[in-house]
């Protein structure tokens, strides 16, 4: 009996792709320095980040095969990621964390060393990798930059790779901090021009003016009555870092003002503002969860949480790929090739008493139809 060599697959020609296809990777790692400086310059993004993060929720994974439940749902608790991390969802907070900051994440399926089973989950950086075409626009291949040049990948389907809302035609996504450099440009100076007059006028300091009469004795020892009173000032400044109070007494005319007294501190509140709220609309957090106290009225606060709802639906959106191909491949190394289902928590933005007393008056509008049927 003679065997016949299986023909692969014929690879799906696309018609409308073009020279877009191949981006610079060299420009794409340029603009995430940029994020990371962002990022770690204004406080308030990374904790609308870490807020995106955290209200993503958690899944149950359904598998078709009974049978293999109770082992998934043991390796999605127990599965090993990188050096220090445990679960998938340890996993998937990194991986998201990188599609929103670069706009492109990158994992790996880490099999053991006979590729009998998923031995864990690896975060790669996004900065170590470029993704390319291959034979065709729908296959990618992935290189990882070495000091010896770039080395192709040689098994993609282990690869696990997302982009955020790239461009048509495009490979790499856009970063959700992309346009923020420049507003964070101008916070950091309103930032710096206030550490500045804070040091100046802030900081008080005393012109201490002495004016002698036209008497002659008082002409003549002008100066070392000068310098007394100088020794004097000091020294009651001193004593009062001390928490020493020392009163100055002293005998003439003498003048005692502020430096800088005059001046007013220039407001920089409405400009701070404009700015954050600008930088919040980006991120489509609303104010109140990072704990901004902006006047605004009851309707207004859960449209915006409504808005965020709808946000981190499209978030999910982009993981569920990622969590399928997981999940099966750890099924497929089981020899159970079943469906899978991802069941999302329900994503709670309210008041739990408002949520109680809206199923309160369902259950009441149900019980008066019924009565009138």
């Amino acid at each position: 009996m003679t065997f016949r060599k299986k023909t692969p697959p014929a690879l799906p020609a696309v018609q409308t792709a073009g020279a877009r296809c191949v981006q610079d990777f060299s420009a794409s790692f340029c603009t995430y320095e940029m994020f990371d400086e962002v990022r770690r310059t204004v406080p308030i993004i990374d904790a609308a980040i870490s807020k995106i993060i955290r209200l993503i929720g958690s899944f149950q994974i359904q598998c078709a095969d009974s049978k293999q439940q109770t082992a998934l749902d043991d390796f999605l608790r127990n599965v090993p990621v990188g050096l220090t991390g445990q679960s998938i969802y340890s996993f998937l907070d990194s991986y998201l964390d990188s599609l929103l900051v670069y706009g492109n994440a990158v994992g790996e399926i880490v099999l053991d060393q006979k590729n009998s089973r998923v031995a864990g989950l690896w975060n790669g950086n996004i900065q170590d990798i470029s993704v390319t075409p291959g034979a065709s626009p729908m296959e990618r291949r992935y290189y990882l930059h070495t000091r010896d040049g770039d080395r192709l990948l040689p098994y993609p389907d282990r690869i696990l790779f997302s982009a955020l809302k790239p461009p048509s035609g495009g490979i790499y996504g856009i970063s959700l901090l992309q346009g923020l450099p420049a507003f964070q440009k101008i916070l950091m100076q309103i930032y710096h021009c206030i550490e500045n007059n804070f040091d100046r006028a802030g900081n008080i300091r005393y012109a201490v003016t002495y004016k002698p009469s036209g008497d002659a004795a008082d002409m003549a020892y002008a100066q070392e009555r000068a310098q007394l009173i100088a020794k004097e000032w000091t020294a009651g400044m001193q004593a009062a870092k001390c928490g020493e109070i020392r009163d100055f007494v002293s005998v003439g005319d003498i003048d005692i003002k502020v430096i800088g007294a005059e001046g007013e501190m220039p407001a920089t509140e409405i400009p701070v503002r404009q700015l954050l709220e600008q930088i919040l609309s980006k991120l489509s957090v609303p104010p109140f969860l990072l704990g901004l106290s902006w006047s605004s009225t009851e309707r207004m606060s859960a449209q915006q949480a409504d808005i965020l709802t709808s946000e981190l639906e499209y978030y999910r959106r982009l993981l569920e790929p990622v969590i399928c191909k997981i999940a099966k491949t750890f099924l497929q190394f089981n020899g159970s090739f079943s469906e899978i289902s991802i069941l999302w928590d329900h994503i709670n933005l309210q008041d739990e008493t408002e949520l109680a007393q809206a199923a309160l008056y369902r259950a009441q509008a149900q019980e008066i139809e019924q009565n009138l049927d």
